[in-house]
């Protein structure tokens, strides 16, 4: 059965470092069709907030809500809702990168994950070095491998983005850009930070310094 978009939000949200807070009374609404950009200083918890709506962190005060209905730490309807990709590339060095990637598309029930790693690779230019193993790949080849997992995710879920284009080229950038344009339009919601200008047309901004305290 094919999954309907779904709304992800967040309401009063609090994140606590140590005995620091980071933020605090933070409202945030990821809808179907929307691209967020989450803007910040550093160390003002933007990958905090982004754990914390993709299940993976608990907040310090405050509710994460999936259409509305408040999910908790982990539960299992919103991490379906959700595809979070953070800094590190979650690829294992041992294997090659056609197998890491099908391995992954294997945990997504992909019904011919490696074929459909093999498109999704050769979508982010990726070809030439899929029987490669991850460890003898560049950084920005890394990057890519990861990112590729987007290639293979065709419902219109959350996507949660920590840095996407960190270590990519210019036709690299333009690929994701593409990419997270055509997720969106089939219904899609993507929340990213990055350090560099988003080059995405309809770009929300979500300013998260406004929220951290001192």
């Amino acid at each position: 059965m094919a999954q309907a978009p779904g709304t992800l939000e967040g309401r009063g949200l609090a994140c606590k470092r140590g005995r620091r807070m980071l933020f605090e009374g933070l409202d945030i609404r990821l809808e179907p069709g929307s691209v967020t950009w989450l803007r910040g200083t550093n160390g003002s918890g933007k990958t905090s907030l982004m754990r914390i709506l993709a299940g993976l962190s608990a907040p310090a005060a405050g509710e994460v809500l999936w259409d509305g209905q408040a999910v908790k730490h982990g539960d299992t309807p919103a991490r379906r809702g959700v595809l979070y990709i953070g800094h590190t590339n979650a690829l294992k060095d041992d294997l090659t990168l056609l197998e890491a990637l099908t391995f992954l598309a294997q945990l997504a029930d992909a019904p011919e994950p490696q074929a459909q790693a093999e498109r999704a690779l050769a979508t982010l230019g990726l070809t030439a070095q899929r029987h490669l193993p991850v460890r003898n790949l560049s950084q920005g080849q890394r990057r890519r491998g990861s990112l590729a997992r987007l290639a293979l995710d065709e419902l219109p879920r959350t996507w949660i983005l920590d840095e996407p284009y960190d270590a990519l080229d210019t036709a690299s950038t333009q690929k994701l850009s593409a990419l997270i344009a055509a997720h969106a339009a089939r219904g899609g919601a993507v929340l990213l930070t990055s350090h560099q200008a988003v080059p995405l047309p309809g770009l929300r901004e979500h300013d998260l310094s406004a929220r951290a305290t001192a």
